[in-house]
């Protein structure tokens, strides 16, 4: 598998809440939806968005006509056209808009088709938002930063008209294209920051070029069924035991069979939300002997059962 695919393949967006905003200085919405991840475009005028905390994480960044970012949920953040103005609503769960610091009730409001904000404002963003976690994968969100920012010397994907356009029709099945749309989004911006040097890529992703545990990676991906043990997995490498669980836990942060009981119980977890197969069937595709089996490891690491998990995703 390539495990940049094997990523990305995870976004599985099913009703997202998508929309064109329009916005008229002075501007601010305080983000609270605790979404796990919103896509937003830049499509005319200027942009700030404010992390809350402290930290690098935190940084401001400002967004201009055609750059894309993808803010990571579930801590809230201001989006605005400057930092000092106080924010006039709070989107909070569910997309619910609520006005804040005096401003009347319909101050931003809905209008049209997907639109929102104020009619005729001169700044416009398009706005994508993952409204459950289960619609991305664990091993997607563990892998972006509060915050990731493609400028449009970058960011050129011919996505983004498309969007533009798709977004204010009302058809029939209209909702199902603006999710593939989102999905592939997400997926076209996440695979250009990658390539970036700026990008924090988790450590399972930069271990990938060891020539020692790169390829013990690919294994243990590829083939998560396999009984593998660190001996076994040695052997392949042409490496001892010792020297491979030393810089394979240096590289990656884990012991290598700690690794694969991630990846097994990941894979598990996406078959249970995009598949019907049982409990028993996803059990022995990801390497474990009996749904029993799977059942108390997804437990102990999820906090839910399998079925649990299932339903949720649902």
């Amino acid at each position: 598998m390539d495990v940049l695919a094997g990523l990305l393949e995870g976004p599985r967006a099913r009703g997202a809440f998508m929309l064109r905003a329009c916005f008229a200085p002075p501007w601010a919405v305080r983000i609270a939806d605790e979404a796990p991840v919103s896509v937003m475009i830049m499509v005319r005028g200027e942009a700030w968005i404010v992390p809350e905390g402290t930290g690098a994480a935190a940084a401001p960044r400002l967004l201009r006509p055609g750059d894309l970012a993808v803010a990571r949920g579930p801590a809230p953040y201001l989006v605005t056209g400057d930092r000092d103005t106080e924010p006039y609503a709070e989107i909070r769960q569910g997309q619910v808009c609520v006005p804040l610091n005096g401003a009347p009730e319909d101050h931003y409001r809905r209008f049209g088709t997907r639109e929102w904000g104020q009619p005729g404002g001169p700044v416009r963003m398009l706005i994508g938002t993952y409204q459950m976690r289960g619609e991305i994968t664990g091993r997607l969100l563990d892998a972006l930063p509060p915050l990731l920012v493609l400028p449009t010397e970058v960011w050129d994907c011919p996505l983004t008209p498309f969007l533009a356009e798709e977004i204010g029709k009302d058809e029939p099945g209209q909702e199902v294209v603006l999710d593939r749309l989102l999905d592939l989004l997400l997926i076209a911006a996440l695979r250009a920051w990658f390539s970036r040097p700026e990008a924090e890529a988790p450590a399972w992703y930069r271990a990938l070029g060891d020539p020692v545990v790169g390829p013990v990676l690919r294994l243990l991906q590829d083939e998560p069924a396999h009984p593998w043990t660190v001996a076994a997995l040695a052997a392949r490498a042409g490496v001892s035991r010792a020297a491979l669980a030393r810089r394979f836990t240096g590289l990656v942060g884990e012991p290598p069979m700690t690794y694969l009981t991630g990846w097994r119980l990941a894979l598990a977890a996406d078959l249970l939300r995009d598949s019907d197969r049982t409990i028993a069937a996803i059990a022995r595709e990801v390497g474990y002997g009996s749904a029993f089996a799977l059942s108390s490891a997804f437990k102990r690491v999820y906090g839910v059962s399998p079925q649990e998990h299932r339903t949720g995703a649902a």
